[in-house]
């Protein structure tokens, strides 16, 4: 079968990025993970698009996981280094056609990665993650906004967030997505400890954290934003804790070609709490 998941490692710019990988040829489909997730967070998605033609590759990003190294300063995790990976595994994977999937963090580095043109792609998928450049504007204004952002600030203080999301065995990652998680049986126990695992691998959470820590100290949403002329795809979830639905208005006046698809009730784990409605969606509009 076209959908079935094995794991391999990729040497990329200078890592070793493990990425679970599906399908064949040479058009990709490239999915990037959010925080505090891993690769696992697409195993919905993989075998659908695997199934729709794509080779996909959803690798931890630099940092997480099981790709090693991990880089414990904050300087490797600037949106340069960052962009720079996403480069490289597509360079690595010789794909004459690249698709890019991203959600939380992985959607802020596609959105950037679009508009700087680092590789040609042929579709953008974003989820849960508004264009930087709107949110930048909602934060300045909106004091709600900032108060549901209040962990940004929390992770730049040197060595507690790590202890306090390490504390009583990740018990914080763990309620990370059962506590924002509208439909909470999406995320059974075996999944949890997955992402907990994961977070307790050496250096990992320090790594985590640091794309935080590197936003604030080499800050990037505030720089010029060009129109995105790749036809690009929004799916939202309503119920999303961190980010209110007013950081979505205005993104058409930075993509050309957008399509926005909001799901009611489901939180900001979108692909992993509605997978059969997004499903659906990357069908109807991959097709």
């Amino acid at each position: 079968m076209s959908g079935q998941i094995t794991t391999r490692t990729v040497e990329a710019n200078g890592l070793r990025f493990v990425i679970d990988e599906a399908g064949a040829g040479d058009r990709l489909a490239l999915c990037l993970h959010g925080f505090p997730e891993s690769r696992f967070s697409w195993r919905h998605q993989i075998p659908l698009l695997a199934d729709l033609g794509f080779r996909v590759w959803a690798p931890d990003l630099r940092g997480y996981g099981e790709t090693e190294p991990k880089p414990q300063d904050v300087a490797s995790y600037r949106i340069e280094a960052l962009l720079d990976d996403v480069a490289a595994l597509i360079d690595a994977s010789g794909a004459r056609e690249v698709v890019l999937i991203g959600h939380d963090w992985g959607a802020a580095l596609a959105w950037t990665f679009a508009t700087r043109k680092v590789r040609p792609l042929s579709r953008l998928v974003i989820m849960n993650v508004p264009h930087p450049a709107v949110f930048a504007r909602v934060a300045r204004r909106s004091l709600r906004q900032m108060l549901r952002s209040w962990y940004m600030v929390f992770f730049q203080i040197p060595g507690l967030p790590e202890r306090m999301l390490l504390a009583r065995d990740a018990r914080a990652i763990r309620r990370a997505f059962a506590g924002m998680a509208q439909d909470k049986s999406r995320f059974p126990d075996a999944a949890l400890d997955r992402y907990a695992r994961d977070a307790q691998r050496p250096g990992a959470m320090t790594a985590m954290v640091n794309w935080y820590r590197a936003a604030v100290r080499h800050p990037f949403m505030n720089a010029p934003w060009p129109r995105i002329d790749v036809p690009t795809l929004v799916v939202w979830g309503e119920a999303d804790a961190a980010l209110g639905l007013e950081t979505l208005e205005g993104t058409d006046a930075y993509v050309a070609d957008l399509t926005l698809r909001r799901l009611p009730g489901v939180s900001h784990w979108v692909q992993q709490e509605a997978p059969e409605a997004v499903n659906a969606i990357l069908t109807e509009w991959l097709a």
